[in-house]
């Protein structure tokens, strides 16, 4: 019988939310290591080299789907939050000035809002990208810097994620409205031909909402991996964060 999607299980469990069951943590482990990410022999074997770091990258995706796809969880994290596009930014700036502010706001919550929602249907393609990492490449990062795993992580599932995460991003964008939300913005800050400048870059060109849905898609990513680092720089160097006898065996 073919074993359910990782987004089916996320979403069950989203649904469920009920004692008993298991943590997306935990689902993704099983799904990377098929079966438990303990092992009982002594020393660092290949399998548990390889099997530490596809953990440790199992546990920052699963802080990222948690953390970024809550309510707020882009918007109140400074860190990660997604700003005006900096082509904007001087235009911004000018709207606030005229009275605008609220409408600067909205949109910059509408953007947040897309990517939060955007956020957990990344988890199903970031475990398929760990589950492919080879024995030894996960070799290789277990001696890496702190955020090793998660720059290889990045640099072999970025365009996936893109061509994933646009359609979805562009679906939210609207149901969100964040064209509407930019064009209420253009208006209060486009009542002068300076403002309509800053709002077209200075070249004249505003953006349009193929433009916007490129910089949410970016930043979101930005963001994913922005938790998932954090994490491994914790596991790393943090043994408190070592939570399974596994990882505490990988990162003495």
């Amino acid at each position: 019988m073919r074993r359910p999607s990782l987004l089916a299980l996320i979403v069950c469990l989203t649904v469920a939310g009920g004692a008993g069951a298991q943590s997306l943590e935990q689902q993704l482990k099983d799904r990377l290591l098929g079966g438990s990410a303990g092992s009982s022999s002594a020393g660092l074997s290949e399998k548990d080299a390889a099997g530490g770091i596809k953990e440790a990258l199992a546990q920052g995706v699963d802080r990222a789907v948690r953390q970024l796809g809550a309510p707020d969880g882009f918007f109140r994290d400074q860190a990660v939050k997604i700003l005006v596009p900096e082509r904007l930014r001087k235009a911004a700036d000018l709207a606030r000035k005229f009275g605008a502010g609220r409408q600067v706001d909205a949109f910059e919550l509408s953007m947040n809002r897309a990517a939060e929602k955007a956020v957990p249907m990344a988890a199903n393609i970031l475990a398929d990208s760990v589950r492919k990492m080879t024995v030894q490449d996960a070799i290789g990062l277990v001696r890496g810097g702190d955020t090793s795993a998660t720059d290889f992580f990045r640099r072999t599932s970025e365009d996936k994620l893109y061509a994933a995460f646009l359609p979805i991003v562009t679906k939210q964008t609207a149901s969100v409205g964040v064209t509407q939300k930019y064009k209420d913005f253009s208006k209060k800050a486009g009542g002068s031909a300076l403002a309509g400048a800053l709002l077209g870059g200075g070249n004249g060109q505003p953006m349009n909402g193929a433009d916007l849905d490129d910089y949410v898609t970016r930043r979101t990513i930005d963001g994913l991996f922005h938790v998932i680092a954090d994490q491994e720089r914790q596991i790393r160097q943090n043994p408190l964060a070592r939570t399974t006898d596994l990882l505490r065996r990988v990162f003495k």
